[in-house]
């Protein structure tokens, strides 16, 4: 075989790597390096192919957390949550599930995370109101640091990495597992926090998103700290920090929240 080649095969292999492209899949595929922030927020990018997700046993099902997890939310109140300011968090809880209440602010966890298996259970508005980023939108940031977008992604055309299930200003999902508007969604969301020596990053972050059971995250290693229009960059911080939800002035739902604490693979 000629070095050429072999050359050209590395270097797919790479870009189907860094790209999360599905091999035989490259004409829709979305590219985000080199991080160029005009493609990034282009909403004429090609967009992630569309998968109908399984059927859900039941709406109004919840589940049982595994037997070593920690409870965050069991759809009774909010003992495990704080507001911004370290104050009882203030959003809605009633029917066993937790609201948005527009305008009182992001809400945190008591208790600080690492590496981690989290679940949670989202719905956004039944009835449609805005497009875009302006549609159901909120977010769970892992560590209060690195965001999976909540979005409502069900026929509603926005920038990919913006999407339902992308990390956020990152990384698209592999594809659009959205269910309609109103029904529940859940995140499968496994997190290998980030390493820090000297102050400096020695080790990204690693993120795997499971979005209602389907893969949309492999294993991709986060760029640094969420930002909005600006290449993300890591600042170092504690190792252990909040499971943190965005107020983005949309009456998202969340319920079923778990979380299961990972061991560092350093």
């Amino acid at each position: 075989m000629k070095v050429k080649t072999i050359l050209t095969g590395i270097f797919v292999i790479l870009l189907v790597t860094v790209t999360g492209c599905s091999t035989g899949n490259t004409d829709t595929c979305y590219v985000p390096k080199p991080y160029d922030l005009d493609i990034m927020y282009d909403e004429d990018q090609p967009q992630p192919p569309v998968v109908t997700p399984g059927t859900a046993s039941t709406q109004d099902r919840t589940g049982k957390a595994p037997s070593d997890a920690i409870i965050l939310f069991d759809g009774r109140d909010l003992s495990q949550w704080l507001d911004s300011d370290g104050n009882p968090a203030k959003w809605k809880v009633e029917n066993g599930y937790m609201e948005v209440v527009t305008g009182t602010g992001q809400i945190h966890t008591k208790q600080n995370f690492g590496s981690c298996q989290l679940h949670i259970d989202w719905a956004t508005p039944a009835e449609v109101s805005g497009e875009g980023q302006g549609r159901g939108n909120s977010g769970v940031f892992l560590m209060n640091q690195y965001e999976v977008q909540v979005l409502d992604s069900y026929n509603n055309k926005t920038y990919p990495p913006g999407m339902a299930a992308s990390v956020y200003s990152q990384s698209p999902p592999l594809v659009n597992a959205s269910r309609a508007p109103g029904e529940w969604q859940t995140y499968d969301i496994i997190f290998r926090r980030p390493i820090f020596k000297g102050g400096k990053i020695a080790k990204p972050a690693i993120v795997t998103v499971f979005h209602n059971g389907i893969l949309v995250q492999d294993h991709f290693e986060i760029m640094g700290t969420t930002a909005f229009k600006e290449v993300p960059k890591y600042e170092a911080h504690p190792d252990r920090m909040p499971i943190s939800l965005q107020d983005h002035r949309n009456p998202t739902r969340f319920r079923n929240i778990w979380i299961r604490e990972l061991s560092d693979m350093e």
